[in-house]
């Protein structure tokens, strides 16, 4: 989701393709992307295949994806980073399952620390730079936290008023809503029970 945000808010003009993952780096995958990971971008001769180095990618194409103020893109760039590289205990205990709902469920103990530490810094970006968004207009950080946004939906995390607003702003954007819809189509066989039925252990 997250890279293919970024693609079309910098208005790149590319050609989708959709891929069946069954859990690990398919040979489709590892065909097309280096690290056999997804999401990978082909763009220009350019090769990237990481969420945040195709975020910066796109980035020099559409500047305004950071915000202007160098004070709010350093924060913005900071927190985005925090969001690629930590927050471990909330992904195994809350997967992504667009479609899913498991009220109540994945409430551990790191996860709970994990959406305190996210809740704090949504709430320091709104309040000295943003509003309806983190950083103003819907950016690169919102870009990077859209996928929690979901996933709080999903799992029905119990949050603050501000964050449940930003949430709402998030899921309703266009483009978040596009992906979500375009998720609930994916092919029947594509679904396996090991993620759709998944419950995390409370």
């Amino acid at each position: 989701m997250r890279g293919w945000l970024a693609v079309k808010l910098a208005g790149l003009q590319v050609e989708e393709t959709t891929i069946r993952l069954t859990g690990g780096a398919t040979p489709e995958v590892k065909r097309l992307s280096p690290g056999g990971t997804v999401p990978v971008l082909l763009h220009d001769g350019n090769l990237i295949w990481d969420s945040l180095a195709i975020i910066e990618y796109c980035a020099e194409i559409a500047p305004d994806l950071w915000p202007a103020d160098r004070s709010a893109r350093s924060l913005a760039r900071a927190v985005s980073a925090e969001m690629h590289s930590s927050y471990r205990d909330l992904r195994i205990a809350m997967p992504m399952c667009l479609g899913c709902s498991f009220p109540g469920q994945g409430r551990t103990e790191g996860a709970l620390a994990n959406i305190a530490r996210i809740e704090q810094l949504w709430a320091d970006a709104r309040a000295r730079f943003g509003g309806k968004f983190l950083f103003g207009d819907f950016g690169a950080a919102d870009a990077m936290f859209a996928p929690i946004a979901a996933r709080f939906a999903i799992y029905h995390t119990a949050l603050s008023d501000a964050s449940k607003a930003y949430c709402a702003a998030v899921l309703a954007h266009p483009l978040v809503a596009q992906w979500i819809a375009d998720a609930a189509n994916e092919p029947p066989d594509w679904r396996e029970d090991r993620y759709e039925a998944f419950t995390p252990t409370p």
